[in-house]
């Protein structure tokens, strides 16, 4: 069984203002497509991205995300069976399809649609309809209706993947969403809870009701490292992936890069996983001399196979030699190259301990890190 999602966001979205499309404005500190991919990285097989042909910046943005990319057409129906052509070719059993607009989607809601697709033939979530409905004219309310048997339509809207296609491929246009198209076909589609914050930006004031669900709905995970390699034989050390020229090396089984040491293991335990001595021990001779890059990558990639991005980190070096000031910069850009992370999000600092200890009889250097994760 494959699964995929096609992820519509190829529209102008006019309605919620402004002079970008809606899915390119930055939400919660990210762009609200970037919020909607990741509610379905690690949870389906496959991800399309659905774009419009004109808009080469996403097109650029997104080449090398691993996401499956389409063109979008003159409408929703026909940017869909776009995303649908695009699965041809990979023996795809269940989609998902779902609006971009919708960043607040929970796991509950993706892992029930899905969990449906094993009995249905299609699925979707489904408020029931609770406030009185009115019809109007204008300002003016000119009667009421019944909202017995009513719900709101919510994505994603999942699919045997065939019998969609087919629907598709064989409706008119015109559809309100796929439901419809498939409900055309003959198809039944089974209703499950949908959830009052699986909201569709679709005005400007959605922006700030997302916010406020975000702001609620998300998993924050803190995690503290610490590390220290003491001097030896050398002519330079390597610190946060830099190397700096200096009377001594530091000792350690790999490269004993105390900096980056002491960030991977707050990445790791954030993450509740360990250490590195667990990932990477030292009795295994593949890792003597390994640049500690390797470690740091592991971190990371696990932290994204769990659904995790990492939202800053903090490193400091402890020591009186080297001074780091001049290479702090480089530290950081070369960290945050690693990691997929803005310099913005990497601080590397130094202090000393006032010639007190270790550190201050200039005997190694120790580091101290903190890592923040967030799952949306």
């Amino acid at each position: 069984m494959t699964t995929a999602a096609i992820i519509v966001a190829a529209g102008r979205g006019e309605r919620a203002g402004g002079s970008t499309p809606k899915q390119w404005r930055m939400l919660h500190g990210r762009k609200v497509a970037d919020w909607t991919i990741e509610r379905f990285r690690n949870r389906v097989d496959h991800i399309v991205l659905v774009l419009s042909p004109d808009d080469a910046e996403a097109w650029a943005a997104f080449a090398s995300s691993g996401l499956i990319l389409a063109p979008g057409g003159a409408d929703r129906a026909s940017s869909v069976r776009s995303g649908l052509h695009a699965l041809a070719r990979h023996d795809i059993t269940k989609v998902l399809i779902h609006d971009v607009a919708r960043p607040c989607v929970s796991d509950r809601i993706i892992r029930d649609v899905l969990t449906a697709l094993d009995t249905h033939s299609a699925a979707a979530p489904g408020l029931a309809v609770t406030d009185a409905l009115w019809t109007g004219a204008g300002a003016v309310v000119t009667g009421t209706q019944a909202r017995g048997g009513l719900y709101a339509a919510q994505t994603p809207q999942g699919f045997c993947y065939d019998m969609i296609a087919a629907a598709h491929a064989a409706h008119p246009g015109g559809a309100a969403d796929d439901v419809e198209v498939a409900r055309a076909a003959g198809i039944d589609v089974a209703i499950i809870p949908g959830d009052a914050d699986n909201i569709k930006i679709t005005r400007p004031e959605d922006f700030d009701r997302a916010e406020r669900i975000m702001g609620t709905d998300m998993d924050v995970r803190l995690g503290n490292g610490y590390d220290v390699h003491r001097f030896g034989d050398g002519d330079h050390v390597i610190l946060c992936g830099v190397k700096i020229p200096h009377t001594r090396g530091l000792q350690g089984h790999s490269d004993a890069d105390v900096g980056m040491h002491a960030v991977t293991d707050a990445i790791y335990g954030a993450l509740a996983q360990g250490d590195i001595g667990q990932h990477f021990p030292p009795s295994d001779p593949q890792w003597k001399g390994a640049a500690s890059r390797i470690f740091l990558r592991h971190a990371v990639e696990l932290a994204e196979q769990m659904g995790y991005r990492i939202s800053n980190v903090d490193c400091t070096l402890v020591c009186e030699h080297p001074k780091i000031g001049p290479y702090a910069e480089a530290m950081r850009a070369e960290m945050a190259h690693i990691m997929g992370l803005r310099t913005d999000q990497v601080s590397v600092k130094a202090t000393t301990s006032e010639r007190l200890g270790f550190t201050g009889r200039s005997e190694g250097i120790a580091s101290l890190a903190t890592a923040c994760l967030v799952k949306p």
